[in-house]
């Protein structure tokens, strides 16, 4: 089973997941994080400076390490979507799903047939023609997975609705969106973490969210969240910086009180 395949076969079971989001374009990220214990990387190419050629890139990097590595995409333009699956992304997370008609026509460009995804066997995806094109078709609907990000009023009023659309793998709450979408300046207030608590019970999909680095994620996965994402390579290096800093002036302030 490909790393892509044991990713949705995981997804879809709704077993524990654990990624997060990549903001920076370059391959090392890639092989650093995707070579440890995350269970998936999403490069953030709906807020972070990714191209075609710096996806190409980390998808390389990916494969290199065995990593499952999805894409958010900054739309849900059909050519976004077929250039990252031709990438070898593991699936795409699309932002702003609002309504059944818009996931029904996402998940037909996720996947080959009438009015889908174009098919080449020539692609990373493809193995480079060396799968056959038939076997290449058949694998694929293992080998991606379909994320609808819900953070718009118009998305809560038809979460379930989305859930159900055939192909569509998980929803993902998009909790700073949601936040602002209903006029809250606080990504913790309660009747957004109410509403969130809702979406993560859906029934007919998957569902995640994003989470502070620290944040107690118990909480999320006892209303349902399977598979969730923690910070960003931003967020760790900084942290990190603040842990290094930190630790340092401890051993500064000991020594001195010993000497």
């Amino acid at each position: 089973m490909t790393p892509n395949a044991h990713f949705k076969a995981r997804l879809v079971a709704r077993q524990p997941l654990i990624g997060c989001f990549i903001k920076t374009p370059h391959p090392t990220v890639i092989e650093v994080l995707g070579a440890g214990p995350l269970d998936f990387l999403i490069l953030d190419a709906e807020h972070a400076p990714f191209d075609r050629a710096s996806i190409d890139a980390c998808m390389l990097a990916a494969r290199a390490v065995g990593c499952a590595l999805l894409v958010r995409v900054p739309n849900a333009d059909p050519s976004w979507v077929l250039n990252v699956l031709d990438c070898g992304a593991a699936g795409v997370v699309v932002p702003h799903v609002t309504s059944v008609a818009q996931a029904e026509e996402l998940a037909a460009s996720v996947h080959y047939g009438p009015g889908g995804r174009g098919i080449a066997g020539t692609t990373r995806a493809g193995e480079y023609s060396v799968r056959p094109l038939t076997e290449h078709r058949a694998m694929a609907r293992d080998e991606v997975s379909l994320i609808c990000q819900i953070e718009d009023r118009e998305g809560v009023e038809k979460f379930n609705e989305i859930a159900a659309v055939a192909d569509v793998d998980a929803l993902f709450v998009g909790r700073a969106d949601l936040t602002v979408s209903y006029d809250f300046d606080d990504f913790a207030a309660a009747e957004i973490a109410e509403i969130c608590a809702d979406i993560l019970g859906a029934k007919d999909a998957a569902t995640g969210l994003y989470c502070a680095p620290g944040e107690n994620t118990q909480n999320w996965r006892d209303k349902g969240a399977s598979f969730i994402v923690i910070g960003s390579d931003h967020s760790f290096l900084a942290d990190g910086a603040r842990a290094l800093v930190a630790t340092t002036q401890n051993d500064i302030n000991t020594t001195g009180d010993k000497s």
